[in-house]
């Protein structure tokens, strides 16, 4: 009884941690406060505000996890996570990863015309790059150690990420990008709104599958009794 009042604290903790790291910068933060023009400073303001994100997520996946391991029920701590779920996650992140790669060396070749210099486009995508390597981290943690929030923290880190690129949006207008790196934003903006979407369908699979799961192993134990 002491542990579940523990507990329950962080159900409006967790997620107000979460709202206050991540949200709040990105949608009160005016961006005149952290965008001083394409520049090495504008690149480190603008990491600095996803990693103070970074930490509320860190913050919220812990208290998520506290809340979320069975204390007695060793078997679901015991379940690999699926193989298939493994395989989406990677491929939504590394075609994801490997898309503003190829803009980037497309334009230093001159395909893409007219070229951006590697400081503008590290302004705009850099800090999208770093925080993408960090969920892909993340998530193979939570895989290795059977966390329950494998789920979640897809969707934590895909849901900031659609503010990220909207917000890179509009430092593209700021610093005059050429046409071809907003068209470009906006079909990575496109793409990880789909890639919510899917997860958040697969987390409804998921809470369904563990019901039916459930519900079979309470109606084995009332016929053992």
């Amino acid at each position: 009884m002491q542990i579940t009042a523990f507990k329950l604290p962080m159900w409006l903790l967790g997620p107000s941690i979460l709202l206050v790291t991540g949200i709040v910068p990105t949608l009160w933060l005016p961006l005149s406060s952290v965008f001083l023009g394409p520049n090495i400073a504008s690149l480190l303001s603008l990491t600095g505000l996803d990693f103070i994100f970074n930490m509320g997520a860190m913050l919220f996946f812990l208290m998520a996890d506290a809340c979320g391991r069975p204390e007695n029920n060793m078997f679901d701590l015991k379940k690999q996570v699926p193989i298939s779920y493994r395989l989406w996650n990677l491929a939504a992140s590394i075609v994801g990863f490997l898309a503003p790669l190829v803009l980037l060396f497309a334009s230093r070749r001159g395909t893409l015309q007219p070229q951006l210099p590697f400081i503008p486009f590290a302004v705009l995508l850099g800090p999208y790059l770093l925080l993408l390597s960090v969920q892909m981290l993340t998530e193979m943690l939570t895989w290795h150690w059977k966390s329950p929030v494998w789920l979640v923290a897809p969707v934590v880190y895909e849901g900031y990420r659609v503010l990220q690129l909207m917000r890179g949006l509009q430092l593209a207008d700021e610093i005059s990008a050429p046409g071809w790196m907003v068209q470009s934003l906006r079909g990575l903006v496109s793409w990880w709104v789909l890639v919510l979407g899917i997860q958040l369908m697969r987390v409804a699979w998921f809470a369904g599958l563990s019901f039916v799961r459930n519900s079979s192993y309470g109606a084995s134990d009332d016929m053992n009794q």
